[in-house]
């Protein structure tokens, strides 16, 4: 029985929602993709033009990094929001997505994606990465608390 599905979000894009109740602490998915390095995955970034500084990277502790455009599942599209219902865990390689709570079916699944820029973060910057969650607990950012 299938617990996800991926469709159309009112915060952004693409977005994955539970078909099913999630108890809370429950694995719901992994992240899956190429495992390449930071590096690489710069190069890729570049040579891809982005403008809008959208990618299905999910950083690993190593360095490396999961690609979820290359190989990748349902998990690269949930959406970032600052009251999340799930939260991520690494196990070795592997990136492990759980429930923070109950989660109604219907209910779109969030992670606090946490993004680290290094250097100023210009006006520009934030409106890169501006958070469109709509949560009373948004920082109308994306980017990693200060």
């Amino acid at each position: 029985m299938r617990r996800i599905v991926v469709r159309s979000s009112p915060v952004h894009g693409r977005g994955v929602f539970a078909l099913i109740q999630i108890g809370a602490g429950e694995t719901i998915l992994e992240y899956k993709g190429k495992r390449v390095s930071w590096a690489q995955a710069q190069r890729q970034y570049a040579r891809s033009a982005a403008e809008d500084g959208h990618t299905f990277y999910f950083d690993l502790d190593d360095g490396r990094v999961i690609d979820g455009a290359q190989g990748g599942n349902s998990a690269r599209w949930v959406n970032h929001g600052c009251a999340p219902n799930c939260k991520t865990e690494q196990d070795g390689s592997r990136v492990f997505f759980h429930a923070l709570r109950d989660i109604a079916p219907g209910e779109e699944l969030f992670i606090d994606y946490r993004l680290f820029v290094a250097g100023r973060k210009s006006a520009a910057l934030k409106r890169l990465y501006a958070c469109r969650c709509g949560s009373d607990a948004c920082r109308g950012t994306m980017l990693a608390a200060s």
